[in-house]
């Protein structure tokens, strides 16, 4: 961690991220970017290193009344995965029906998203590193259901890369993966957006553009397969 305490956007979070990631000696990277706004992070890291950037689909299942409150996380694919903090589950008033409607709600949300930003079938994953990068994380529910689906696709290493965390998520997440990159673990940690000057909705047309850029150093022959 770099003890930096903030970030003036997305884009400066990301040019910070690559320079961590640039350190290591990697074995054919892969960035995965969390849409939406995971990818104008996960776009400077793919620049710096020149690897193929893609996106993985991931939705957060929210309380009852409080969406933005995640007390679980859906990952689609041919490994689909469902993480439920079943406590927070009951906690909240969250019962069976309710959980099954969001689960059903949040799987059309990505179909619409790979009809959207998708031309052509994902990046190729097995024997490669890859390199899983979201804008910040709060209670670590869509991570955890990230990492868990990655870990069936083959990767020779999966690094966690991420601008900032609460510290007290990180332990559980480094036993998830190969390595856990974060920049910084503000203390009190209420939310990622108050630890950016500007955090702005990142747009689908921006996810377009950034995955279409990125398309400039990406080797022929990658998406010749579906990993997840």
């Amino acid at each position: 961690m770099t003890g930096r305490s903030g970030f003036a956007d997305r884009e400066d979070a990301g040019v910070a991220l690559a320079k961590a990631v640039s350190t290591l000696d990697l074995k054919d990277p892969v960035v995965l970017a969390l849409p939406r706004g995971g990818v104008p992070v996960g776009f400077e890291v793919a620049k710096v290193l020149g690897a193929p950037l893609d996106i993985l689909m991931v939705r957060k299942i929210g309380a009852p009344g409080h969406e933005e409150y995640g007390i679980g996380a859906l990952v689609d694919g041919a490994s689909p995965q469902i993480v439920i903090d079943e406590a927070m589950a009951r906690l909240v008033g969250a019962d069976r029906d309710y959980i099954d409607m969001q689960i059903a709600r949040q799987l059309a949300e990505i179909e619409r998203r790979r009809a959207l930003y998708r031309t052509g079938p994902p990046v190729m994953l097995s024997g490669c590193t890859v390199i899983l990068v979201d804008d910040g994380i709060a209670t670590g529910g869509t991570v955890r259901a990230a990492l868990k689906a990655l870990a069936k696709a083959g990767p020779s290493q999966i690094i966690l890369a991420v601008p900032l965390a609460p510290a007290d998520v990180l332990p559980e997440l480094r036993e998830m993966c190969d390595m856990v990159i974060c920049l910084s673990s503000p203390t009190p940690f209420h939310a990622v957006g108050q630890h950016y000057r500007n955090f702005d909705q990142t747009g689908d047309e921006e996810v377009i553009r950034l995955l279409e850029k990125a398309k400039a150093w990406e080797k022929p022959g990658l998406r010749e397969a579906s990993d997840i």
